[in-house]
Formats: C-alpha cells, sequence, structure tokens
C-alpha cells in the first residue's frame, strides 16, 4: 500500500473516515430492504456502464470506499483491479470486509482522486461511483476530471447528482427553507444542472458515451460513461 498522498484538493469530510466511520459506511448498504433495493441498482447501472465501456480489464476503482463494488468488478474473469482510497481505514475495512479468494484479485493503494500516484494512461477504465456529488466548486471537479483524463486511457465511468427530477426540485425546496429559517452548515453534497457537467466533461478532454439514470425523472443519481479525448 502506497504512503498518503496530500493532493491539492482536500473536501470536507475527508479526514473523517476513521476506522468506526469506514465500518459504518460498509454496513450502511446492507441494512434494510431499502438499501439493499438501492444497492442492487447500483451495481445494475454499473454492469451496464462497464459493458458500454468495452468491458475494461484494468479497472481503477477509485473512491472504492469499502469495497462495495469488488465483486461486481471480479465478475468479469481476469480483470485486474486497482483498489484505490484517501483513507488507509476505508482500505483496511474492504480487506477485511471480503473473502481472500476476492482480496487476491485486487491491488490496493491510497490516494486521491485530484493526484493519483499512477503514472499517464495506466488503467483502461476509472470507475468512479459516489464521489463527484461531493465536489461543489467547478474548479475542483475540472482538477479531477484532468486527473482522471491523463490516468485512464479509454474510458471513466462516475456517478453524481443533476438536475431535472423530482428529488432534485425537492432538495431546492429544502434548501430555500433553510435559507428563510437561517439556517446553515457545511454541505458536501450538491445537485448540479446537467448541462455544466456535461460541459466539464468536454472541456477536461472527454466526450460522453451514454449515461444511465437511477430512476429517471425521479431520483438525482446519473452514471456517465466518458471516452477519453486527444493526445
Amino acid at each position: 500500500m502506497h504512503d498518503a498522498v496530500s493532493g491539492p484538493v482536500r473536501l470536507p469530510f475527508s479526514e473523517k473516515y476513521d476506522r468506526h466511520h469506514a465500518q459504518a459506511y460498509l454496513e450502511k448498504h446492507r441494512d434494510g430492504l431499502a438499501r439493499r433495493l438501492s444497492h442492487w441498482r447500483d451495481e445494475q447501472l454499473a454492469r451496464t456502464a462497464l459493458a458500454l465501456a468495452g468491458d475494461p480489464t484494468l479497472v481503477l476503482d477509485l473512491p472504492c470506499g469499502a469495497g462495495r463494488f469488488w465483486p461486481l468488478l471480479a465478475e468479469r474473469a481476469g480483470r485486474i483491479i486497482i483498489g484505490a482510497d484517501n483513507s488507509a481505514a476505508m482500505l483496511d475495512v474492504a480487506l477485511a470486509a471480503h473473502p481472500p479468494s476476492l482480496v487476491e484479485r485486487v491491488r490496493t493503494l491510497r490516494t486521491s482522486a485530484f493526484d493519483i500516484e499512477l503514472p499517464d494512461r495506466s488503467v483502461d477504465c476509472i470507475f468512479s461511483m459516489r464521489l463527484a456529488h461531493h465536489i461543489g466548486d467547478a474548479t475542483h471537479r475540472v482538477a479531477m476530471l484532468r486527473e482522471f483524463h491523463r490516468v485512464a486511457r479509454d474510458t471513466v465511468i462516475l456517478s453524481l447528482w443533476v438536475d431535472g427530477n423530482y428529488k432534485a426540485w425537492k432538495r431546492r425546496q429544502l434548501e430555500e427553507k433553510r435559507a428563510q429559517r437561517g439556517e446553515s452548515g457545511v454541505q458536501n453534497r450538491f445537485v448540479l444542472p446537467a448541462r455544466t457537467v456535461e460541459q466539464e466533461f468536454r472541456s477536461s478532454g472527454f466526450r460522453v458515451l451514454g449515461h444511465f439514470d437511477f430512476l429517471p425523472r425521479y431520483a438525482m443519481w446519473r452514471v456517465y460513461v466518458l471516452r477519453r479525448s486527444g493526445t
């Protein structure tokens, strides 16, 4: 496992994942029928996205968290998985949570999505689930995307929250009410206009191969498949 990396960007919540928080994160997606159904839908979208990306052989799972998608990524025989995260505790929990037969398929790497400790064009695909919706600053998103462009030689799969659906409308209403009441707090999840993020993809050297919505017109989650362009 690599040493800690201090990238040029640090998200407000990035230091919270000690062993306790990492274990809670692992258990969260197993807790209750609703979360299990949500995880099933996440996996369904991920399989579809991987197929559109050409069923890549060498995949960087960043951030891998507690390894929630490792069993899915390992479904393809011969696939090499690099499980990377900024949190050492997350990686420790991930390695302990899965059977040895799966763990031996995964190479772990402690690194930042904004400063990936891998050479240029070193992986077929970057698989980045549940990170981009935490990045509200456009300059930070573009910095991450350009780093993805450097490291990926073909495709990027990422999820984020987009507008134009019922849940985004409800969230906007809630935020307006909080503002009227003078409530404040650290915001670490952001709904973004689809046009905005797609322009950021293009400006960072990608073209959109396709996208898939968790529940069209209802849920905010969208998974994009991007193809690297340029030299």
